[in-house]
């Protein structure tokens, strides 16, 4: 019985990978058709930016209550309803005939979009455990990259052969088949289906979770990923834009670019994440290797003024390595620190800090190309960031773990 246990354990990993690159198949990929929505709806930078916090806004809150409902439900339901909510709000895109229509639409998807990071993240931690925890959330972190890459390739094939609606069909039937898919594979671990759900006293139940917030490992937590989250998404929304209209390369090579970073991402996620399983530093130097290449990477980029492929491959394999890889160690970091019982909602408070980035950067760098013609000061800020928080967070002397606190 263990042996089967022990092996259905990589079919949850494959099935909350899989569940993953689906949910973020369409957000994830829209930076590689940026271009073409830009064009077919006479969009400035800044309303480019605006559609993807639009995405990302309902989640500042919604992944609080996601976390809060996976530590009382099955992940099956709530990562399988949300991800049907994402699929659903995408076909309904189709039928937008204006900016503020497709604004709608986004919104609504952010609804589900809160259950893909938390939820997963969850499901795997509960299968895995101590020194495969960091590669298997690795793994299925890459999901993330993943479904940008797939993005990359199929949505501007569909934008440029059919429409920019038919590719907003495209990611919504991706999410559609995702979320069934997780619903029938997904089980919960026999030693979780007999633990009795406590009785709950709300109002200490919310102080708990507030005091959480304050912990010295949890606030660097937080530091760490919104800073992380900010160059990411100011990469995922701009680099393709950034590649064509600074460098002069055409749509496709700045495209292919942008798959690069992603295909790095994904190799990123899995093998940072598999260090931290041994790093001797514990699992938060890993990240914080991320935040010094990360800065580096951000200052050079406004430098970089060479349409030489091979060089310019290199450089874009190096960002996604490090400006996506980050995630996976994060994640597991937080998987091993927090209380059992407050996983979700660990995951989910963590997540809500880099909703902050993810709402508010991408319409700043946007804005910022709109009035001073350039995205070199806002590459340039986001360095500054990074540096600050790496510096921060790696002279603090506090080590402990969340869990240590009584919650």
């Amino acid at each position: 019985m263990n042996i089967l246990k022990n092996q259905y354990r990589w079919v949850i990993l494959a099935a909350a990978t899989f569940a993953q690159a689906c949910a973020c198949f369409f957000v994830q990929g829209f930076g590689s058709i940026a271009l073409d929505v830009k064009s077919e709806m006479n969009l400035t930078n800044w309303q480019i930016g605006t559609l993807i916090s639009a995405a990302q806004l309902i989640p500042l809150a919604g992944l609080l209550i996601a976390g809060e409902l996976l530590d009382r439900y099955s992940e099956r339901f709530v990562v399988g309803i949300g991800t049907l909510i994402v699929g659903a709000s995408l076909c309904s895109a189709v039928l937008a005939n204006s900016y503020t229509e497709l604004l709608i639409a986004l919104i609504i998807l952010g609804f589900g979009y809160s259950t893909a990071q938390p939820g997963g993240s969850k499901s795997v931690s509960n299968w895995f455990k101590g020194s495969q925890l960091g590669f298997a959330m690795g793994i299925r972190q890459a999901g993330l990259p993943l479904g940008g890459a797939m993005a990359t390739l199929l949505l501007p094939f569909i934008a440029i052969q059919y429409s920019v609606p038919a590719a907003f069909l495209a990611g919504g039937l991706i999410a559609l088949f995702g979320a069934l898919l997780f619903m029938l594979l997904y089980k919960t671990p026999d030693t979780q289906q007999s633990t009795e759900k406590k009785q709950i006293n709300l109002k200490l139940a919310i102080k708990s979770r507030l005091s959480m917030a304050s912990h010295p490992s949890m606030r660097k937590i937080m530091m760490s990923g919104a800073s992380l989250t900010a160059s990411q998404y100011a990469i995922s929304v701009f680099l393709v834009l950034y590649l064509h209209t600074s460098l002069g390369l055409e749509s496709s090579i700045a495209a292919m670019m942008f798959f690069v970073v992603l295909g790095a991402g994904i190799a990123g996620r899995i093998i940072l994440a598999a260090w931290s399983d041994r790093c001797k530093a514990g699992r938060y130097f890993p990240v914080m290797t991320c935040l010094g290449a990360v800065t580096a990477i951000l200052i050079l980029l406004p430098f970089l003024k060479t349409q030489n492929l091979a060089i310019l491959s290199a450089f874009m394999a190096l960002t996604g390595f490090f400006a996506y890889g980050w995630y996976g160690p994060w994640v597991a970091y937080i998987a091993e620190t927090a209380p059992a019982d407050r996983k979700g909602f660990a995951l989910g408070m963590a997540m809500t800090a880099n909703q902050v980035s993810v709402v508010l950067i991408p319409p700043i760098i946007g804005l910022s190309r709109d009035s001073l013609g350039t995205y070199a000061y806002g590459w340039g800020a986001l360095a500054i960031v990074s540096a600050i928080v790496l510096f921060t967070t790696s002279t603090s002397k506090y080590r402990g773990s969340v869990a240590q606190k009584d919650y």
